[in-house]
């Protein structure tokens, strides 16, 4: 008898046990990718995490910001400009979509109601926006609007590819210069009443109203070359029709309007199996959400669907 309660005891002992070993059982790790890179992109690289989660909740992908280097992990590195040869051949890219930068002026103020009105041409450009000891002072046109120039102090993706279109470095843009990321260059230039500067579209808009954001006006610039601004080229009061018209022109046809990629890469070697099929989904998705985060598709000859497709199934075997 007394064996027979010995046996029940423990039985009942082990049976009330379970519960409390399902509960010690540590969860399984979640499949963690971090992405990183230019900060004006972290918008619609969330809204593409928010919407891939819905399909794939078991992984988590995180933004870790960029400081003043990259992260000391990531698996995808989201950038703006073309990047160096030797960091190009050791990564596996897609071109999402293209960014339009453009010059942006304080709202209501001299310079600004002046400029919407007769436009930036070429040269107009390269001697607000840039010191060029080369330039034929004597030929220059006389501004007499007040304006200040703001750019950006790091170096960063827009400024580069701003100053790298017309010919020079980012250090030879004029101004004064704003630590921080873009969004830090909009405010200090929205508290100055003559400000001016040149922003991505993405961050020109309102994203709700698909106007220009309070206080911040579009300068039009001469979109064909011919050196004078007429009103099929003033197209920048809705962001929608911003867009619209600058896909609908070849880019090689788009004068003083620099054009970049926003692109997405992975290491070829120590890509992870959730970071590539991440990247999969965006390349096969991503295009939907471009136009509402004021992107532009991209051109069929630089959007190599294909390709990173090929790479996806050839590292997964």
């Amino acid at each position: 008898m007394n064996a027979i309660r010995k046996g029940l005891s423990a039985l009942a002992l082990f049976v009330l046990s379970i519960p409390l070993l399902a509960q010690t059982t540590p969860p399984a790790s979640p499949k963690v990718v971090v992405i990183t890179g230019n900060r004006f992109s972290y918008k619609i690289v969330q809204e593409w995490i928010d919407e891939y989660s819905k399909l794939k909740p078991d992984v988590q992908i995180i933004i870790e910001a960029r400081g003043s280097n990259d992260p000391a992990t990531f698996q995808i590195l989201a950038e703006v400009y073309e990047p160096e040869e030797a960091l190009k051949n050791g990564r596996e890219y897609i071109n999402v979509g293209r960014y339009a930068v453009l010059p942006v002026a304080t709202t209501n103020s001299e310079f600004a109601n002046y400029f919407v009105e007769k436009g930036l041409e070429e040269d107009l450009l390269k001697q607000i926006f840039f010191n060029d000891i080369y330039a034929d002072k004597e030929s220059q046109a006389k501004i007499e609007a007040p304006y200040t120039v703001y750019t950006r102090l790091q170096k960063a993706g827009v400024p580069f590819v701003f100053a790298k279109y017309f010919g020079y470095q980012q250090k030879d843009i004029k101004g004064t210069s704003i630590a921080g990321a873009d969004e830090h260059l909009v405010k200090a230039l929205l508290r100055d009443p003559n400000g001016v500067t040149y922003l991505p579209l993405t961050l020109i808009y309102d994203q709700q109203t698909r106007k220009p954001i309070d206080k911040l006006t579009v300068l039009p610039v001469d979109l064909n070359g011919n050196g004078k601004i007429n009103s099929e080229e003033k197209i920048y009061g809705d962001l929608d029709k911003a867009i619209e018209q600058l896909e609908a022109r070849s880019q090689d046809d788009i004068k003083n309007v620099p054009i970049e990629y926003l692109h997405l890469s992975v290491d070829k070697k120590t890509a992870t199996p959730e970071a590539i099929d991440f990247l999969k989904w965006v390349n096969e998705n991503g295009q939907r959400y471009l136009h509402k985060f004021g992107y532009l598709r991209p051109e069929a000859k630089y959007f190599e669907k294909e390709k990173f497709k090929e790479f996806a199934a050839g590292h997964n075997r």
